[in-house]
């Protein structure tokens, strides 16, 4: 059997997740609410469990963004939407993605609500500790349809571990940019995608490269040499570690049934192509095959 880690946990709900940002049905929501634009949408939706907080919190718990890219959605989005306005959006975006992908009857079936419950009861027990996205999530009610509680249960777990992976780049002295250079670099993302998306302008990219290059964690075509690969490895592994609280609290056999359930619906989210190729996230679908 194939280790249940808390790698591979994140591989199979990461895409549940990402309907927020990529359906189709995410935009909708996020106009129907009164948000103008992507990027207003993105970040009333994503941010909406922590209040109508400022753009400086967002940027700083988001990390990676310019403040300019969030300064121009925020504090505009909490005039056209309260933050529970949003909580309501973002549940029906997923309720209709995953209605359309995975069909009413699954979304009705057993196998759904055994997944929403083993998941919310691993959200639960994540210690939040300095996780300010994760406490956030993990503080709203309890959804009553099971796939949309499956949804904010991976959502919790997601923000949970990312507020961990801030906590490994914070502690290593690594920046956002060199953060998404060092993604970049080892194959996980789009380069162009991320700067463009985070906003960051091409002077400030290149002269991280620049940095890293010396440094000697990329070559002079932007992948990883080997210590820079070394560095990688360790950030992924203290982010894997920091993320490993609600999977042992789980449990092992409760957690791999939760992996048996997660697979399928995650393959069908790749499969779908609503998650783009290079995405910022990381995505590949190359870890979806779930324990054997």
């Amino acid at each position: 059997m194939r280790d249940v880690s808390p790698r591979l946990m994140w591989e199979l709900s990461e895409p549940v997740h990402d309907l927020v940002y990529f359906a189709p049905e995410a935009r909708q929501a996020a106009d129907e609410a009164g948000m103008r634009g992507f990027w207003m949408g993105y970040f009333g939706l994503r941010a909406a469990p922590l209040g109508a907080v400022p753009a400086a919190v967002v940027t700083s718990s988001f990390y990676v963004f310019h403040p300019d890219r969030v300064a121009r959605a925020l504090p505009d989005a909490w005039r056209y939407a309260t933050p529970s306005d949003l909580l309501a959006a973002r549940e029906r975006a997923v309720d209709r993605a995953m209605r359309r992908l995975y069909g009413d009857e699954a979304v009705h079936g057993a196998l759904m609500a055994e997944a929403a419950d083993l998941a919310w009861d691993a959200a639960q027990a994540a210690d939040t500790g300095g996780r300010v996205l994760g406490a956030a999530n993990q503080a709203l009610e309890r959804p009553a349809q099971p796939h949309v509680r499956l949804w904010q249960a991976a959502t919790t777990l997601r923000e949970h571990r990312g507020d961990g992976h801030v906590a490994v780049l914070v502690s290593r002295g690594i920046g956002p940019v060199e953060a998404m250079v060092l993604k970049a670099a080892a194959g996980e993302s789009d380069g162009a995608l991320l700067r463009e998306g985070r906003k960051w302008d091409a002077a400030t990219w290149q002269g991280t490269e620049a940095l890293l290059r010396e440094r000697g964690w990329i070559d002079g075509d932007g992948r990883l040499t080997e210590s820079g690969a070394a560095e990688r490895d360790a950030i992924e592994e203290a982010t894997d570690a920091a993320a490993e609280g609600p999977w042992r609290a789980l449990g092992h056999d409760a957690t791999t049934r939760l992996a048996e359930l997660l697979a399928p619906l995650a393959r069908t989210v790749v499969a779908s192509g609503v998650i783009p190729s290079g995405n910022p996230v990381g995505v590949t679908g190359a870890g979806l095959h779930g324990p054997a």
